[in-house]
């Protein structure tokens, strides 16, 4: 049984696979069509629980805690293979399972872990969704919508830019509001447009406050940088693993593969976390002169994530692929959290088209 407590219909447990002890909530017919939840950064598992239980009859909803969050056994994440800790974690529970094919959806850093997954066994893909993804090419240090590193060591992304007082708080499971930068104000002025507050808020915020802090988990180590801001990606933790500087060659891949699973790609209109003109991206935060010495537009701009995304999904599409963008109104950077009745019969119609 995981920590946090769950809604009626929602069944937890700890599934051990070969390579680790994985915490999982489930939900639906055990014979159901599997649809796999992977949730985002500073989160867990307990983000799905209702997007879960909204699921047509037909679907068994399976939603791990990822290694370095929630209640999950702690491991190390070794950076400098993408997020490829994380694929083989959740191929290895799908195999335990015994669910060779299935849907999958990820909200936020669950995205970045898709196109992993698209560029490594996509022919088991029933479906893909994705609900404001990071981008292809990693979060942070690039400048076009090709990726483009902003410097040769990828300087702006990774572990050293994390905010220490959020982290810091994080590893306090502190719950309170009087810093700026405290878990329960982040989450309530970043991952939903305000004045949005989610009903099950304290269980969120349980779920936030469940990822692993440290050197070596949250935020991660980092490595000093002569380019602007200073700090170049370390090797370990979730935040230097979505450096562009490991993702590799994984959009090549993605978009070579002959298997193409469809893709439903939904966003929040009011997204300041994914955006192109993110407020948690360094060449936005120089823009706006919170970080002192930006080196101008042309070094180090605001990443285009919405732009890289669309990019890489329209060579996705011409490659014999199929997306969809949707892009919900009034909504942050959860519209599926925020908006479950516009959200859900979109996901849902995704779901059954890549069933049949």
């Amino acid at each position: 049984m995981g920590s946090i407590p769950t809604l009626p219909g929602i069944e937890s447990r700890m599934v051990q696979t070969p390579r680790l002890q994985q915490h999982v909530l489930m939900s639906g017919p055990a014979e159901g069509i599997p649809v796999l939840l992977i949730h985002g950064n500073a989160s867990s598992a307990t983000f799905w629980e209702e997007t879960m239980l909204a699921l047509p009859p037909a679907y068994r909803s399976i939603a791990p805690d990822l290694r370095g969050y929630g209640d999950t056994e702690d491991r190390l994440i070794d950076a400098t293979r993408g997020c490829m800790d994380w694929v083989d974690d959740l191929l290895s529970l799908m195999d335990t399972l015994g669910m060779p094919k299935f849907h999958v959806a990820g909200h936020s850093l669950g995205g970045s872990v898709i196109w992993a997954m698209l560029a490594t066994a996509p022919e088991r893909l029933l479906s893909v969704a994705v609900f404001c993804p990071g981008s292809p090419f990693g979060f942070g240090g690039t400048k076009d919508l090709q990726g483009t590193p902003c410097a040769p060591d990828f300087a702006g992304s990774g572990g050293g830019i994390v905010n220490p007082e959020f982290a810091r708080l994080m590893g306090e499971k502190y719950r309170g509001t009087e810093h700026q930068a405290s878990p329960r104000t982040v989450m309530n002025s970043f991952y939903w447009k305000p004045p949005f507050r989610h009903p099950r808020e304290e269980e969120l915020l349980s779920g936030l406050l469940s990822e692993r802090v440290g050197p070596d988990r949250y935020p991660g180590d980092l490595e000093p940088s002569p380019y602007w801001p200073g700090v170049a990606p370390g090797k370990f933790g979730p935040a230097n693993a979505i450096s562009p500087k490991y993702v590799g060659d994984s959009v090549e891949r993605m978009l070579a593969a002959e298997a193409k699973p469809p893709i439903l790609w939904v966003r929040g209109s009011d997204d300041q976390i994914v955006s192109d003109f993110s407020l948690f991206n360094m060449g936005t935060l120089g823009k706006l002169g919170v970080v002192p010495g930006w080196p101008g537009e042309e070094v180090h701009p605001p990443q285009p994530m919405v732009g890289q995304t669309r990019w890489v999904l329209e060579q996705y599409a011409a490659g014999g692929g199929y997306f969809r963008e949707e892009i919900i109104p009034d909504s942050g950077h959860s519209p599926h959290m925020e908006k479950p009745e516009v959200v859900n019969p979109l996901f849902h119609a995704h779901l059954e088209g890549g069933s049949r």
